[in-house]
């Protein structure tokens, strides 16, 4: 009796501290120690800088300098103070303004399209079939070629007389497009080969988002329905997490895609497969630099406008399962 009433005075003079308690098998609040107390306590901010340091180099001052000279005429070798000249100049281009059009819809297009078959294959190569792990690796194998690569092989297969969609199209009796040379279906064939090589990125957060959900939920529905119950009551909404994941990476990579337009079109025919990336290309090629950094601060603030405010949605939606 007299250890309990020590133990019990104990920890009233330690509950005086004001630390948080912690209950024991006999009914006794413990307090941690302080070793547990620190460990639960924010590093030193002497940790952080040379992380801050990393930050400021590769980060801020190159997007301060990028903001400046958006605002100047320059050159390698001098530079002259012209305000918001170039940014009007970017505005009245018809050429460069259908480019942000064309980023627009390109980004919409392979997001939206990832997503959907990103779903449906995950769903399928998570279920009891036959070699879906081949399957799997199947799908995921364009992920890991060169982009260049991927844009020079369907470059030639797209050709409108001699590659071997068409030419395959023509054996069944059909007469093939000219994939990449009609203005009107250029840009969704590039956003198709996008698709193609980026849709394994979207399969693996889908499988790894399916195979998270617990198992209580999937028994549940099985007694009420079959797989499409599972699918449409089950997986669809606790799969919400992996959903805005591949929403917001295929946003981001299609606002900011350059490398497979560029070598499928190089943002022909005319300039209906431009996109933001390509033309501040050609504007530094023509050597307009003050243009083409106005541009790449445009693309920085489309992509923020876009994106944070899907990210701050997106965190609030997020489920805990």
């Amino acid at each position: 009796m007299n250890q309990r009433t020590e133990a019990t005075s104990e920890v009233g003079s330690l509950s005086a501290g004001g630390t948080a308690t912690v209950p024991s098998a006999l009914g006794v609040e413990h307090r941690p120690t302080k070793t547990r107390l620190l460990a639960h306590k924010a590093y030193p901010h002497s940790f952080y800088i040379p992380a801050a340091i990393v930050y400021a180099v590769l980060f801020i001052v190159p997007t301060g300098m990028a903001f400046f000279f958006s605002l100047t005429r320059w050159s390698l070798f001098d530079w002259e103070f012209i305000g918001f000249e170039n940014f009007v100049l970017f505005f009245n281009r018809p050429a460069l303004v259908s480019s942000m059009r064309n980023t627009l819809i390109y980004a919409v297009v392979t997001s939206g399209l990832k997503v959907v078959l990103g779903l449906l294959l995950a769903v399928l190569f998570t279920s009891m079939i036959r070699l879906k792990t081949v399957m799997r690796s199947m799908v995921f194998f364009p992920v890991i070629v060169s982009i260049v690569a991927v844009g020079i092989t369907f470059k030639i297969l797209m050709h409108p007389s001699e590659g071997l969609i068409n030419k395959t199209i023509e054996l069944l009796g059909g007469v093939g497009p000219s994939w990449l040379t009609d203005p009107q279906i250029a840009l969704l064939s590039v956003a198709l080969v996008d698709v193609w090589r980026g849709v394994g990125i979207a399969l693996v957060i889908f499988i790894a988002g399916i195979v998270s959900i617990p198992e209580e939920y999937t028994d549940a529905v099985r007694i009420d329905g079959g797989a499409w119950a599972r699918f449409r009551h089950v997986i669809v909404p606790l799969s919400r997490n992996a959903t805005f994941t591949v929403i917001l990476l295929s946003l981001i990579g299609g606002l900011r895609s350059f490398d497979l337009i560029w070598t499928m079109t190089g943002g022909g025919p005319g300039f209906t497969t431009d996109v933001i990336a390509s033309a501040i290309f050609k504007q530094y090629q023509a050597g307009f630099y003050g243009l083409s950094t106005a541009g790449n601060v445009i693309l920085f603030i489309a992509v923020s406008i876009i994106v944070f405010p899907l990210m701050r949605y997106f965190n609030r939606k997020e489920l805990d399962l």
